[in-house]
Parts: C-alpha cells; structure tokens; sequence
C-alpha cells in the first residue's frame, strides 16, 4: 500500500477554493487539516464574513482553523504534531516564518498565481489584465523566509486574450493549478520534480490592491482606464464621481470600451444620450457600458442618463 501524502492547506482567497476541493477529495493525499484568516467585516452592514475558504468548509463540513497568527505557540505546536509532509500555501496572506517553514519533510509548497519571478507578492492577477500581458501563469514554488523568491518547481502558461477580467482569471488560474496539484505533490515526493532557482534580474513586484487604486484619472489613455475596469474588478473596482442631486455620486464602471475616432479634453462628457455614454481620455475616448452608481443597481450607461442630467461637453 502506497504511503498517501500529508498535508495542512492554508488559504484565504477565491483561487485556493478549487485547490481544497481537489486536494480534499483526492486519493493520494491525506488532509490533516485546513487554515484560513479569521472572519472580516465586509458589505455595507461589515457583518463578520469567513474567507472564500472558510466559507467552503462550512458549505463542505469541513473543520477549518481561523488562524489570527501564523507565529502563534499553539498554531505551531499543533502543526508539529501532525508528521507533515508538506504544507501547501494558496493566497493566505500571512508572512510564514522559517520555524514554520522548517516543519514539512517535504517543504512548504506555495501557489502563486504568475510567471515567476514575474509579479511577486499580493496583487499578480491584477497586475496582468492591468498591463495587457499576453500570458498568465501559476507558478508551484518552494517558500522560503523571502516574498515568493523562492525555488520553483514548475510553471503552468496560460494565453491571455486581451479581454479578461481579475476575477474570472483568478477562477481560471486556480482550475489550473488544481488540475496539476496531486501530480505536482507526488513528483516532488517522489523525487521526480527539482526546484530551480529563480532569475533575480527578471524579478518584478506588486504590492496589495488598495481602494484608491480604482480611482479614474481621465488624463490617462482610454485603453489604460479600459484596462483598469477589469483589472479591478470586482474590487475595489474602475470608478469616478459626479455631483448628483443630494451630494456626490460614485460610480464603478462594469464595462467599457475604447472609442478610438473621437477625442477631446480629457473628463469631458463627448456624447450623453440614448445611444451612449462617452467620456474623452488623455489618449482617445471611453465608452462606458455598463455601470452601478452608489446605492444601485447595475445599468447601462444611457440608462444611467434617464435619471441624471448629464449633458455633452461636461467637465468630470
């Protein structure tokens, strides 16, 4: 009888959820347990919410540790007990130190959604539609005490199409990554698969998404404020504000596109009728699609005119 290979999942985010689910219900693999990041308030109540991953377990029957500190005695007793052999880290967002490290016979086996040494640290989904990269990857690394420097052991490409939004790739990404985890955990046991180490001259970084980053500045090009729509999506999202009836509005745009035949100065309103709803850039024009003004519901960009006077040659 084959040995089944031990492991404790850390994750937090969306793109680990497809990774539990695989891992949870694989033959090979024995899970000794489950770690995400305590409930956040979230939503306009901030009522207490489990993470994407702690929502699963619920949904799954599943034992999960809400996990305040990595560096916790009692985390790291418990993680001690359990004769590891790895422990694999999806999108968990803590900084595991080398005494946690050091515990797994195998390693601690990180899943990083990017082409490594491509787009370190929090936000490489984000930093791919954002840059109109051509690529996207999932990249299987050994962790060790830097931000995803570590030794990788394989790389999954993915086409881009130009079109994508952050969190549909993110659910790409991930059904990537867990298709190929089982096979990827039993070589490196196995002696099969050998980390390499990454080239630093080609190492990029990207830092967290904060909600300021969605902000609009008309003076950037049509196709970098496009860009912006689906990179953030759907947090914090691409917005800007206009002076409404009862104060300002805030308004995320959903969807939009680039109108390369007209241009003007940048933030002001080019066309504000039945047909649509366009706004000159520092570089051509963007025509907005689909939006959701605070409070409300999505709409189309004309639909959004019947109820808001806005007229052609407007200064945003």
């Amino acid at each position: 009888m084959i040995d089944k290979i031990r492991i404790y999942f850390m994750g937090a985010g969306k793109i680990a959820v497809p990774l539990l689910q695989t891992l949870a219900g694989a033959e090979s693999i024995e899970l000794l347990g489950i770690g995400t990041q305590v409930d956040q308030r979230a939503g306009r109540k901030k009522q207490f919410r489990p993470t994407p991953v702690g929502q699963f377990a619920v949904e799954n029957k599943l034992e999960a540790d809400k996990i305040e500190s990595v560096k916790a005695s009692g985390f790291m007793d418990k993680i001690r007990a359990l004769d590891l052999d790895f422990i694999v880290v999806v999108s968990f967002g803590q900084i595991l130190r080398q005494e946690l490290l050091d515990i797994p016979g195998c390693c601690c086996l990180n899943v990083h959604a990017s082409i490594l040494p491509e787009y370190r640290g929090a936000s490489p989904i984000s930093a791919a539609v954002l840059n109109g990269d051509v690529e996207s990857g999932i990249a299987f690394m050994k962790m060790d005490k830097g931000l995803d420097t570590g030794d990788v052991y394989k790389i999954l490409k993915m086409p881009l199409q130009g079109n994508e939004y952050a969190d549909s790739l993110e659910k790409k990404l991930g059904d990537l990554a867990a298709e190929n985890i089982v096979e990827t955990l039993e070589q490196i046991k196995n002696g099969q698969l050998l980390a390499c180490k990454q080239d630093e001259k080609q190492a990029t970084l990207t830092s967290k998404v904060k909600k300021d980053d969605g902000e609009i500045n008309w003076s950037l090009p049509a196709e970098k404020i496009e860009a912006m729509v689906r990179a953030y999506h759907s947090w914090p999202g691409a917005y800007f504000t206009l002076q409404g009836k009862k104060g300002q509005i805030k308004l995320n745009i959903i969807e939009a596109r680039c109108v390369k035949d007209i241009s003007g100065e940048a933030g002001r309103v080019l066309q504000a009728d039945k047909k649509a709803l366009i706004i000159a850039c520092g570089g051509e024009a963007l025509e907005i699609l689909r939006l959701v003004p605070q409070g409300k519901k999505e709409m189309s960009g004309p639909a959004f005119l019947n109820g808001h006077r806005l007229s052609a040659g407007t200064k945003i």
